[in-house]
């Protein structure tokens, strides 16, 4: 077994934070999307999108997404569960995950991926007019979790879960993507204070 990443990537973030939160230890053999590695065929074959993580099995079965391998591992080591142990928490980390996936850390990539100069030879075309369409919407998601931080310790609720996970490589990807957070969004640097102190948040 063994995860194909590249580290300073965001998504292979997510899943490193989530096993550190389990003390799970898998070896990681990196792929340099820089250098085009994940075009070539053997990865290719892993995984027809070319896109990192990749968990590889022992038998051979390739699981892409970084959810997925997430949820592999619940499933093997339910204990701390990140995706909440009853069907409501359950629900509701599901709904906030999609929520910091889809209205928050799509939408810093979109800035990174559109204007940053290392990405002019991999986003062809870059199209700046749509990274400054996403820029407002990083800004609005700010202030939404912001208020949501007001009355409760995590994403998702008293719990800390993917959800946190997803929002904390959400909101570090704003520094290469040149985004800057408000000083004035108290709640959301609390959380931010926590969750960037827990060990798994170096992984």
């Amino acid at each position: 077994m063994k995860i194909l990443e590249m580290r300073p990537a965001p998504n292979p973030r997510r899943v490193r934070i989530f096993l550190a939160e389990k003390g799970i230890e898998v070896p990681f053999e990196q792929i340099d999307i820089t250098k085009g590695e994940h075009k070539l065929a053997g990865f290719s074959k892993l995984n027809p999108m070319q896109r990192v993580p990749v968990l590889l099995l022992d038998d051979g079965t390739a699981i892409a997404e970084s959810v997925a391998i997430c949820r592999y591992f619940e499933c093997l080591h339910p204990e701390p569960a990140l995706f909440g142990s009853t069907p409501v928490e359950k629900a509701t980390v599901e709904m906030w995950n999609r929520r910091m996936e889809h209205s928050f850390l799509f939408h810093v990539m979109q800035v990174f991926r559109h204007l940053h100069p290392s990405m002019a030879e991999m986003e062809v075309p870059q199209v700046p007019a749509w990274a400054e369409a996403n820029r407002p919407r990083v800004y609005e998601t700010l202030c939404f979790i912001d208020k949501e931080l007001s009355t409760r310790l995590f994403i998702a609720g008293e719990a800390f879960s993917i959800a946190d996970i997803t929002a904390l490589v959400a909101i570090d990807f704003m520094k290469p993507a040149r985004l800057a957070r408000s000083p004035e969004l108290t709640s959301l640097a609390r959380w931010h204070d926590a969750v960037s102190g827990r060990p798994s948040a170096k992984a």
